[in-house]
Protein backbone atom coordinates (compact mmCIF):
# COMPACT_ATOMS: atom_id res chain seq x y z
CA UNK A 1 0.00 0.00 0.00
CA UNK A 2 1.60 3.29 -1.22
CA UNK A 3 0.36 6.17 1.65
CA UNK A 4 1.05 10.28 0.68
CA UNK A 5 4.08 11.73 2.80
CA UNK A 6 5.69 15.24 3.22
CA UNK A 7 9.07 15.64 4.78
CA UNK A 8 9.83 18.68 5.84
CA UNK A 9 12.12 17.10 8.21
CA UNK A 10 16.03 17.13 7.57
CA UNK A 11 16.02 13.09 7.90
CA UNK A 12 15.28 10.72 6.40
CA UNK A 13 11.69 9.24 5.62
CA UNK A 14 10.66 6.95 8.35
CA UNK A 15 11.33 2.89 7.44
CA UNK A 16 11.10 -0.21 8.67
CA UNK A 17 14.54 -0.58 9.94
CA UNK A 18 14.34 -5.13 9.60
CA UNK A 19 12.59 -7.37 7.22
CA UNK A 20 10.02 -8.36 10.43
CA UNK A 21 9.75 -4.70 11.83
CA UNK A 22 6.25 -3.61 12.10
CA UNK A 23 6.88 -0.10 13.27
CA UNK A 24 8.79 3.18 11.57
CA UNK A 25 11.39 5.19 13.70
CA UNK A 26 10.09 8.99 14.17
CA UNK A 27 13.12 11.37 14.73
CA UNK A 28 12.76 14.83 16.46
CA UNK A 29 13.18 17.61 13.94
CA UNK A 30 14.27 20.55 16.09
CA UNK A 31 16.82 23.10 15.40
CA UNK A 32 18.24 23.33 18.85
CA UNK A 33 18.66 20.28 22.33
CA UNK A 34 15.02 19.95 24.48
CA UNK A 35 15.34 19.04 27.84
CA UNK A 36 12.96 17.42 29.63
CA UNK A 37 12.80 17.64 33.25
CA UNK A 38 11.36 14.83 35.44
CA UNK A 39 8.00 14.51 34.72
CA UNK A 40 8.22 17.21 32.60
CA UNK A 41 6.31 16.54 28.91
CA UNK A 42 6.68 18.30 25.90
CA UNK A 43 5.28 18.22 22.52
CA UNK A 44 8.34 17.50 19.64
CA UNK A 45 7.95 18.09 15.63
CA UNK A 46 8.80 15.89 13.59
CA UNK A 47 8.42 17.41 10.60
CA UNK A 48 6.22 14.52 8.60
CA UNK A 49 2.91 15.08 7.32
CA UNK A 50 1.11 11.66 6.07
CA UNK A 51 -2.24 11.13 4.77
CA UNK A 52 -3.91 7.55 5.33
CA UNK A 53 -6.41 5.94 3.27
CA UNK A 54 -9.98 6.34 4.95
CA UNK A 55 -9.97 2.92 7.04
CA UNK A 56 -6.28 2.91 8.12
CA UNK A 57 -4.91 4.86 10.78
CA UNK A 58 -1.31 5.92 12.34
CA UNK A 59 -0.55 4.10 15.60
CA UNK A 60 1.90 6.47 18.05
CA UNK A 61 3.65 4.11 20.05
CA UNK A 62 6.89 4.69 22.86
CA UNK A 63 10.30 3.16 21.40
CA UNK A 64 10.77 0.15 24.30
CA UNK A 65 14.67 0.73 24.78
CA UNK A 66 13.94 4.43 25.68
CA UNK A 67 11.09 3.83 27.68
CA UNK A 68 13.03 1.28 29.85
CA UNK A 69 16.20 2.30 29.34
CA UNK A 70 15.63 6.24 30.31
CA UNK A 71 12.36 6.50 31.38
CA UNK A 72 11.32 8.44 28.39
CA UNK A 73 7.59 8.01 26.61
CA UNK A 74 4.27 9.02 25.23
CA UNK A 75 2.09 11.11 27.11
CA UNK A 76 -1.05 9.37 25.42
CA UNK A 77 -0.15 5.86 24.41
CA UNK A 78 -0.97 4.93 22.02
CA UNK A 79 -1.48 7.96 20.06
CA UNK A 80 -3.77 7.75 16.87
CA UNK A 81 -4.00 9.69 13.47
CA UNK A 82 -6.85 9.41 11.90
CA UNK A 83 -7.12 9.24 8.21
CA UNK A 84 -8.28 12.52 8.14
CA UNK A 85 -5.54 14.05 10.01
CA UNK A 86 -3.24 15.92 7.60
CA UNK A 87 -1.38 17.93 9.46
CA UNK A 88 2.52 17.40 11.05
CA UNK A 89 2.87 14.10 13.69
CA UNK A 90 4.06 15.88 16.82
CA UNK A 91 5.05 13.26 19.50
CA UNK A 92 3.78 14.33 23.26
CA UNK A 93 7.02 13.22 25.45
CA UNK A 94 7.45 12.81 28.57
CA UNK A 95 10.44 12.13 30.98
CA UNK A 96 8.80 9.21 33.60
CA UNK A 97 12.60 9.24 34.91
CA UNK A 98 14.08 10.94 37.93
CA UNK A 99 16.62 12.53 35.77
CA UNK A 100 16.90 15.14 33.58
CA UNK A 101 16.71 14.04 29.49
CA UNK A 102 17.97 15.89 26.43
CA UNK A 103 16.46 15.12 23.19
CA UNK A 104 18.53 15.78 20.17
CA UNK A 105 17.73 16.59 16.55
CA UNK A 106 17.36 13.36 14.59
CA UNK A 107 17.05 11.30 17.75
CA UNK A 108 14.35 8.11 17.50
CA UNK A 109 11.50 9.08 20.15
CA UNK A 110 8.62 6.38 19.28
CA UNK A 111 7.20 4.47 16.52
CA UNK A 112 4.48 4.91 13.46
CA UNK A 113 2.29 1.23 13.13
CA UNK A 114 0.35 2.07 9.69
CA UNK A 115 -2.87 -0.25 10.87
CA UNK A 116 -6.71 -1.60 9.28
CA UNK A 117 -9.50 -0.90 11.59
CA UNK A 118 -13.00 -1.69 11.01
CA UNK A 119 -15.87 0.78 11.72
CA UNK A 120 -19.08 -0.47 14.23
CA UNK A 121 -22.58 0.56 14.31
CA UNK A 122 -23.89 0.31 17.79
CA UNK A 123 -26.70 -2.43 18.45
CA UNK A 124 -28.22 -1.21 21.66
CA UNK A 125 -29.58 -4.47 23.49
CA UNK A 126 -31.38 -4.86 27.30
CA UNK A 127 -28.40 -8.01 28.05
CA UNK A 128 -25.73 -9.13 26.90
CA UNK A 129 -25.17 -12.38 25.80
CA UNK A 130 -23.74 -14.95 28.76
CA UNK A 131 -19.79 -16.14 28.28
CA UNK A 132 -17.05 -17.72 30.63
CA UNK A 133 -15.67 -14.65 32.17
CA UNK A 134 -18.63 -13.08 32.66
CA UNK A 135 -17.89 -9.24 34.32
CA UNK A 136 -15.32 -10.77 35.76
CA UNK A 137 -12.45 -7.56 35.42
CA UNK A 138 -8.68 -6.82 35.60
CA UNK A 139 -6.79 -10.61 36.58
CA UNK A 140 -9.93 -12.38 36.62
CA UNK A 141 -9.03 -15.09 33.65
CA UNK A 142 -7.04 -17.51 35.84
CA UNK A 143 -3.96 -16.85 33.79
CA UNK A 144 -0.50 -16.58 35.63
Amino acid sequence: MQVKIINKSKHSLPHYATLGASGMDLRANISENITLNPLERFLVPTGIFIQLPEGYEGQIRPRSGLSIKKGITLINSVGTIDSDYIGEIKLGMINLSNEDFVIEDGERLAQLIVAQYTKVEWLEVAVLDETARGENGFGSTGEK
